[in-house]
């Protein structure tokens, strides 16, 4: 295990909001799959988010709003990451803390319960990417290598092998290269 049970959740949880954006490549036809509180609720469940949760427009419209500013974790170097999660938990007034609920055992929280979903969404997804700077491990956060897919991907293997997000593009990129393999061997017999 590369990191802590509670840091591959949490980057896993960011990456699976960050990718509810519509995609932005020319050409590219992803809706936005972040627009109800059923949406949100989908997501708060299969990510494990917990505390607070209201299921209403205002705090749909804050989880959505955060989404471009946890994009720039994948985006950004090493500098600018760092400037981001340090900005990310001033803004919410982090405080961080061992916990230890629901079997999961000791790990961090660095909000209360029942703060703002967005807000605890923001947090534990700083505090993770702490742990992935001072592991060294930044690379582990990079984008989709799929040319029609600009979604973000978190590589947990251990050889960083991890090429493609969890839509899909693996298959068709894999696809598309055995095609091609079989093309060029038959016109060359």
């Amino acid at each position: 295990m590369l990191f802590t049970h509670d840091t591959d959740l949490a980057l896993a949880g960011a990456a699976a909001l960050v990718n509810t954006l519509p995609g932005s490549l020319p050409g590219d036809h992803d809706p936005d799959t972040l627009t109800t509180p059923d949406d949100l609720a989908r997501l708060f469940t299969e990510h494990g988010w917990t505390g607070r949760f209201d299921r209403d427009p205002a705090e749909l419209e804050a989880v959505r709003a955060l989404r471009p500013r946890l994009r720039r974790l994948w985006e950004l170097d090493e500098h600018g990451v760092v400037e981001l999660v340090n900005r990310l938990l001033a803004e919410s007034r982090a405080v961080p803390q061992l916990v230890d609920h629901d079997g999961v055992g000791w790990h961090v929280h660095a909000t209360a319960p029942d703060a703002p979903l967005a807000t605890r969404m923001a947090v534990e997804a700083a505090i993770a990417v702490i742990d992935v700077v001072r592991a060294g491990e930044l690379r582990r956060l990079r984008l989709c290598e799929a040319d029609d897919c600009d979604d973000v991907v978190v590589d947990l293997s251990r050889n960083r092998s991890r090429r493609f997000c969890d839509g899909g593009c693996a298959a068709r990129a894999h696809t598309a290269a055995y095609r091609e393999r079989t093309r060029r061997a038959s016109t060359r017999v």
